[in-house]
């Protein structure tokens, strides 16, 4: 998608318009024919059509320039991003999954564990080393990150329990 279109938000877009068409599509997919090639022509017709509606959004874009400017975006907000993005990409993929699915998703602890293929014990283990190692990676700056308010990194509210060792 990237090749077609040249633009990674676009190929993102337009990859997941191409899975919800195929899912949509499913029982129109002939078992004979392989289904890599049938999602992949999905994928491209997916493409052209984003193309073919891009030239209409820049007529609108051109549109929308002649009016009211629009608002940029907050550089503080950019560089908030930026930190949380660099602290997720250096946890684990388990614990970075649990993480998103839990807090930029929405997901319960059972959803992610149906998702994740794990149990719920194992969900809230991840996410509670996942909120620790956030922490230590987003510590030097605790007014920037606050962690004891709403939607913080966890629902004890800055507190966990210390790990006990059993042998």
């Amino acid at each position: 998608m990237l090749a077609v279109l040249s633009d990674s938000m676009a190929a993102e877009d337009c990859t997941q318009d191409a899975f919800v068409s195929a899912f949509r599509a499913w029982d129109r997919w002939r078992p004979d024919a392989p289904a890599e090639a049938w999602l992949h022509r999905i994928a491209i017709n997916a493409a052209v059509s984003y193309q073919r509606k891009s030239r209409l959004r820049t007529i609108g874009a051109i549109l929308l320039r002649l009016g009211r400017p629009v608002a940029g975006p907050d550089p503080g907000q950019l560089a908030l991003d930026h930190d949380l993005a660099a602290a997720l990409r250096k946890l684990s993929p388990k614990l970075r999954a649990a993480l998103v699915l839990r807090h930029y998703h929405g997901y319960t602890n059972r959803e992610i564990a149906a998702a994740t293929g794990v149990s719920e014990r194992t969900v809230n283990k991840r996410l509670r080393i996942a909120a620790v190692r956030m922490r230590t990676l987003l510590a030097p700056d605790r007014t920037r990150f606050p962690f004891d308010g709403p939607g913080s990194l966890s629902s004890n509210a800055g507190h966990v329990r210390p790990k006990h060792k059993t042998r």
